[in-house]
């Protein structure tokens, strides 16, 4: 088919040929998005380090200085509920990647006149527009890859996925004290340095928009989920309206207060050791070893891809670990409070450390078993990354007025909140879980059945269709066993 005359969107009501999507049909695509969360886990832990050399740069206070991260993730509290949701539902993943990318481009070209007016103000606009294109890619990327491929695998993609990302904001906080912010580049320079570097990435977003135009990519519709449902579970009905999805919302609620606590410790880190006792230049200076914040996002990273390992083993159920990770957040946030000087940071660097597994894990549990309502569910899951815009002012008053150490409260309270949802479903959803978990759907399917990548090479399937592709599915089994 000729590049100019494809089509690359689809009916969200068409069954394809990605309801049987295997896990060697699946690599491709997963990769390609994959290489959208390093981008983001840069952007979000440069954010991170800005929040604590603004403050001297620029003459503002702890608490002013969390504006940047409040016009971050306003943004995704706007787009994922409003536009993002509405193009990944109407014109499928491929497009909402692409768009998404255009206008985190934009956002990273408003960096630089905000840099030539030393405008914090500029700035924080400017990570507005940043977060409208990182939120609209993560609308669709992070359900992607919760259902690219067979049902099982869904958390340990997305952990997968997250350990790049995590990759990302290791190595932001390496750049921007070695190069951005270090002890022999003035102010001035180091502004510089940030527009040059946002430079940068508007350059590589759009070669990436152009390879998102080009590589065959599956669309996989909220039909294809209803009836991969359908093949999860042999007795499967029809879950209901959305507004009785009751899983979901609790897991929203979940995500919201969890990101709003990581954003908040996050963001904070360095005022913490700086209290502690140590040096701020230093907190961050990543030529040393023993740098707290370069150990603290080093382990953060080193844990996700630890994690998705675990999970590979039937032992550890994703639910079981997600419960004893944000446990241990809330236990290390209490420690972090109590103690003082080189305990305390050690408190703090295993909270990170601990943090690692909840998001992509609670967004995942959460979706499963949507089926039709997938990916209005991935909306509200990433719309619940809001939660960043709200803890850190908080945190942040109370860093100025009282200090850092009482100031873990507020994160630590996120947790506990954040904790309901695997209480919750390891009580009275375990079942479910575990079918989604156990399920060998798409694993065991011959693998001479290959996948059409266009909506224009397959044919038009409708809804009615399903009984049709389970019974196909059914007799491809009966003839791999004979």
């Amino acid at each position: 088919m000729g590049l100019y005359n494809r089509r690359i969107t689809i009916d969200d009501n068409t069954i394809t040929s990605a309801v049987n999507l295997t896990l060697r049909q699946s690599l491709f695509p997963n990769l390609l998005v994959t290489i959208l969360f390093f981008l983001w886990g840069f952007g979000y832990g440069l954010l991170d380090t800005l929040n604590s050399h603004f403050q001297t740069t620029l003459n503002i206070t702890a608490g002013r200085s969390s504006g940047l991260q409040a016009s971050y993730f306003a943004a995704y509290f706007i787009c994922p509920l409003t536009i993002s949701g509405w193009i990944v539902r109407r014109y499928g993943f491929r497009v909402t990647f692409m768009i998404g990318l255009a206008v985190l481009a934009v956002g990273c070209l408003l960096f630089w006149p905000s840099g030539v007016k030393r405008s914090f103000g500029g700035f924080c606009g400017s990570m507005f527009v940043v977060g409208a294109g990182l939120s609209t890619l993560e609308t669709a990327a992070d359900p992607f890859l919760s259902i690219c491929g067979p049902p099982k695998y869904s958390e340990i993609r997305l952990n997968l996925g997250q350990a790049v990302q995590g990759v990302g904001t290791f190595i932001a906080p390496l750049l921007a004290s070695r190069v951005f912010f270090a002890n022999t580049v003035d102010t001035n320079t180091g502004l510089k340095n940030v527009q040059w570097t946002y430079l940068g990435v508007a350059c590589f977003v759009c070669l990436l928009i152009i390879l998102f135009w080009l590589a065959p990519f599956p669309e996989i519709t909220d039909a294809d989920q209803e009836a991969l449902e359908g093949q999860i579970a042999e007795n499967h009905v029809d879950g209901g309206p959305f507004k009785k999805q009751f899983t979901l919302f609790l897991g929203v609620s979940s995500q919201f207060c969890y990101v709003g606590a990581q954003a908040a410790v996050a963001g904070y880190f360095i005022n913490f050791c700086e209290e502690a006792g140590r040096d701020a230049s230093s907190s961050c200076k990543c030529e040393v070893v023993e740098s707290e914040f370069y150990v603290a996002q080093g382990l953060y990273a080193f844990m996700r891809f630890v994690s998705s390992g675990l999970m590979m083993m039937k032992p550890f159920k994703p639910r079981i670990m997600l419960t004893v990770f944000l446990t241990l957040c809330i236990v290390f946030s209490i420690a972090s409070i109590a103690t003082h000087g080189t305990a305390s940071v050690a408190m703090i660097i295993l909270v990170l450390c601990f943090e690692s597994l909840c998001f992509a894990t609670i967004f995942s549990l959460a979706l499963r078993g949507l089926g039709r309502h997938t990916k209005r569910g991935g909306s509200l899951l990433v719309a619940a990354i809001s939660g960043g815009m709200v803890f850190p002012p908080m945190m942040g008053a109370v860093v100025t007025n009282v200090n850092a150490h009482t100031a873990m409260a507020i994160p630590m309270m996120g947790y506990i909140i954040a904790l309901a949802f695997p209480i919750y479903i390891n009580i009275y959803k375990r079942d479910v879980m575990d079918m989604h978990r156990d399920t060998e759907v798409n694993v065991t399917i011959p693998v001479s059945k290959d996948i059409a990548m266009e909506e224009g090479t397959q044919s038009k399937l409708t809804a009615t269709d399903i009984a049709t592709l389970e019974t196909a599915e059914q007799e491809n089994r009966g003839a791999t066993a004979e």
